[in-house]
């Protein structure tokens, strides 16, 4: 199961779906996606390719970050 922890207005909040992480956040302190045991198919390794600009687009989201 994926596990990402944001805070948002303060609290800190888990989420199990990427979607449900509010597009405001305060800060990402956890982000663990699901990787499945080998061998995967093609489109578990597609899935996995995307993860990383996933982080990326959340990283950009915080308010707290230190981002330009």
């Amino acid at each position: 199961m994926h596990e990402f922890v944001v805070i948002v207005n303060g609290e800190l909040k888990t989420y199990h779906n990427y979607d449900d992480i509010p597009q405001n956040i305060d800060n990402v302190i956890k982000f663990v996606p699901e990787i499945l045991p080998a061998p995967h198919t093609e489109e578990q390794h597609q899935e996995m390719s995307m993860w990383n600009n996933k982080l990326q687009e959340l990283m950009k989201r915080e308010r707290n970050g230190s981002q330009s």
